[in-house]
């Protein structure tokens, strides 16, 4: 609800000054264009989303999920202590972080949503397990940044994954980082 005040006042912003500026002939120009390349650009995305999506449920199926679970399991158990007790949650988390791995964040999000639903403890009340997630889910590690490739090979780009060693090291610090953060303020939180 709150996105769509947020959007029509932005629509209406550009509106009025467009307007005022005397360009509103280029802005009514831009607007076909814009929503052509908005649309090419969603049609070039979905053969992506679907590929990974779909190698993501193969790997499910297989149990390389579960796998990855119990790989993850340690570094899930010391970020997220709820797991060590709830199974479901430690699947859902494992998930949610292998579909980040992948730069899924449209696959990783109903998994997360799942997540937290059974990290609430209080209604209205975020724990830090919950930020904690919230943080790893936005600041994800990237292996193989899917969508980023797909965007780029869209665009016409030939060698789409000449990314990965910036998206790796940014990723990485960017996770740690904001994992650290969360741990800390967390910590200064319960000592108030």
């Amino acid at each position: 609800m709150v996105m769509s005040w947020i959007w029509s006042g932005i629509v209406l912003i550009s509106l009025f000054c467009a307007v005022l500026s005397g360009s509103a002939g280029a802005l009514a120009a831009a607007i076909p264009q814009g929503a052509q390349a908005g649309i090419t650009l969603a049609l070039s995305l979905a053969g992506s989303i679907c590929l990974w999506t779909g190698i993501g449920r193969l790997m499910e199926r297989a149990g390389m999920t579960q796998a990855l679970s119990r790989l993850l399991a340690p570094a899930l158990h010391r970020i997220f202590p709820g797991t060590r007790t709830d199974p479901v949650l430690a699947r859902e988390l494992s998930g949610n972080i292998c579909a980040n791995f992948l730069g899924l964040g449209n696959a990783a999000t109903p998994m997360g949503i799942r997540a937290v639903q059974r990290m609430v403890r209080t209604e209205g009340i975020a724990t830090d397990e919950m930020c904690r997630l919230i943080v790893l889910n936005t600041a994800s590690i990237q292996l193989i940044p899917a969508n980023v490739a797909a965007v780029r090979a869209s665009l016409g780009c030939t060698t789409p994954f000449d990314i990965l060693p910036a998206v790796w090291i940014t990723s990485l610090c960017s996770a740690g980082l904001g994992v650290t953060a969360a741990w800390l303020l967390g910590r200064l939180t319960h000592h108030e």
